[in-house]
């Protein structure tokens, strides 16, 4: 009776442990899944709170601000940009006047200032002083006969009173004595010729200035043919050449000022318009404007530069440097149109000063251009325009 009881009393314990695991089991489970529930619901929420930002972000138009400026017209001095070269104003080639021969010194190099009438350079006369002493000879003997034919003349017109001599001896003692005259005169004439042949063996500067180039040296053989032995600067006065269009040309008279920058200098000098070409070259459309500037070693006679001519004044646009571009393309800036679309637009830059850069083509001035963000926008691109008020 006692084995039946205590085997009752196992099975009621293994049968309560079964029912408790199941119960825990099953609140697991349940557990599970509403961690698993809850999980799902907050990704949901979350994807649609994403989609609703996203929406309401498409709703409001998200597109860049950007300042823009309507710059209108500004009364501005009107300034010409050209370039050319420089070159001396007057460039004086000299070369031998004479009949030439072997150059025995030269007194001077490029870069030398020099005056009017100096001695550059010498050739050799030993011929011609030779030929001179000898016509020098000639002159004495001839003055020495024409002093003969003068006192036999007067001899002879002393013994006509007494009878002694005829008429027409005495007009042969005065065909005589004049003719004597005469060969001293041509001697006389023929000496101050070589003098002159000699004197031209010696190269003489024909004005003060400053000689640009030397192409002789001593023993060099040289004559009338052997072109300029020397270029001079007359009074060491350069110029710069710059080539303007027909537009531009017509706004060009003589006194202008302009300021003259050499390529590779850093400073400029002020120049003023002395000449104006007559007329255009046919094939370039360009003409000559010719600029007067002071001598200085920077204005090397050959090398480039740049004028900035002051020519009155003209109403134009002026931006900010900012809001001016440039690529291989040139100069530009970017507006705003009508469909708040980026625009861009070509341009031609005139003075850039610290007031801003005056536009003289492109623009009308009631353009909305874009101050400073042009380098992060794109052609077509839509935009918020912000104005900012012209300065």
């Amino acid at each position: 009776m006692n084995r039946e009881t205590s085997i009752h009393s196992s099975d009621t314990l293994v049968v309560v442990d079964r029912s408790r695991r199941r119960r825990t089991i099953i609140i697991a489970a349940a557990i599970a899944a509403v961690l698993i529930i809850g999980a799902i619901a907050f990704f949901v929420s979350r994807g649609r709170s994403a989609e609703a930002a996203k929406e309401a972000a498409a709703s409001q138009g998200q597109v860049p601000s950007v300042t823009v400026v309507v710059p209108g017209r500004t009364t501005v001095g009107r300034t010409i940009t050209a370039s050319g070269p420089l070159s001396a104003r007057r460039d004086q080639p000299i070369g031998i006047a004479g009949a030439g021969g072997r150059v025995v010194s030269v007194n001077v190099d490029a870069g030398s200032w020099v005056r009017a009438g100096q001695v550059l350079a010498t050739v050799d006369r030993s011929v011609q002083a030779q030929q001179a002493a000898q016509l020098a000879a000639q002159v004495e003997a001839a003055r020495a006969n024409a002093v003969l034919a003068q006192n036999n003349y007067e001899r002879a017109v002393a013994l006509q009173g007494r009878g002694f001599v005829s008429k027409a001896e005495i007009d042969s003692k005065r065909a005589a004595r004049d003719a004597a005259n005469a060969q001293v005169r041509v001697a006389q004439a023929q000496l101050g010729a070589t003098r002159a042949q000699i004197g031209q063996l010696n190269v003489v500067a024909p004005a003060s200035g400053l000689i640009l180039s030397r192409n002789v040296e001593v023993g060099q053989i040289v004559s009338p043919g052997s072109g300029a032995l020397f270029h001079l600067a007359e009074g060491g006065q350069m110029e710069m050449r710059a080539q303007l269009s027909q537009q531009d040309l017509a706004s060009i008279h003589t006194g202008m000022p302009a300021q003259v920058t050499p390529v590779g200098a850093d400073r400029s000098f002020t120049g003023n318009v002395w000449q104006v070409a007559p007329m255009i070259d046919a094939q370039t459309r360009l003409g000559d404007v010719r600029i007067a500037v002071p001598y200085d070693p920077i204005m090397r006679p050959g090398g480039f530069a740049e004028a900035r001519i002051t020519a009155g004044t003209t109403d134009a646009p002026m931006l900010p440097q900012s809001a001016v571009l440039s690529d291989d393309k040139g100069n530009y800036v970017y507006i705003i149109n009508a469909k708040k679309e980026v625009e861009r637009r070509d341009i031609k830059i005139g003075a850039v000063s610290d007031n801003g850069v005056t536009i003289t083509a492109g623009l009308s001035g009631n353009e909305q251009v874009v101050l400073s963000a042009g380098p992060f926008l794109n052609p077509g691109q839509k935009v918020n325009p912000q104005r900012q008020a012209a300065r």
